[in-house]
């Protein structure tokens, strides 16, 4: 199946954390992350969340956290691939979901590497592209193309939270509506 499913997705938010939102041009990212993590939540989809080395780069924005489901994990690492950290690999594995809904900073590196790690170990990667940044133009234009050639399918917020809907008749579709309003 090309298209998401509520029931066998897992959300992985990667790295949007103070001083890296601080370093970008404006915070988007963080507006287009709080409707996928708010959607996620409202449809009971688990949700994942890392934070690269947060002594130094702060840890994830309070506006996130604010909404992410009661049951999210926060895990801290240092690898710029954050399925190779220790227990990251293990808590998504655990939750026996194929599909694998991805985003955040920085696009070309730690985004990008994740996704091809969660690739090799055969699991559908959707990049949500418009919940992704890198300080660099070029770099997250890279970062989105190598992640498509590699069999990453490159999706937008929309796009996601209309597919886990399926239709208007679904119970949360006014909630997840509002989202995008």
């Amino acid at each position: 199946m090309n298209t998401l499913s509520a029931d066998n997705s897992l959300v992985l938010i990667i790295d949007i954390q103070e001083r890296l939102v601080g370093a970008l041009d404006k915070d988007i990212v963080v507006t287009k992350a709080v409707k996928v993590a708010s959607a996620a939540k409202a449809l009971g989809i688990p949700v994942v969340v890392t934070e690269q080395y947060p002594k130094g780069l702060g840890n994830t924005v309070t506006q996130l956290k604010e909404v992410l489901p009661v049951d999210t994990e926060i895990f801290e690492k240092t690898s710029f691939n954050a399925f190779s950290e220790s227990g990251i690999a293990e808590k998504i594995k655990s939750y026996d979901k194929k599909q694998i809904v991805i985003f955040g900073i920085e696009t070309h590196i730690c985004v990008h590497q994740t996704a091809a790690a969660l690739l090799e170990a055969g699991y559908d990667v959707y990049v949500i592209k418009d919940a992704c940044a890198s300080r660099n133009k070029y770099e997250f234009k890279q970062g989105i193309d190598i992640m498509q050639q590699n069999g990453a399918k490159i999706s937008c917020v929309e796009i996601a939270l209309f597919e886990w809907l399926k239709g208007a008749k679904h119970s949360k579709f006014k909630e997840i509506q509002t989202l995008i309003k």
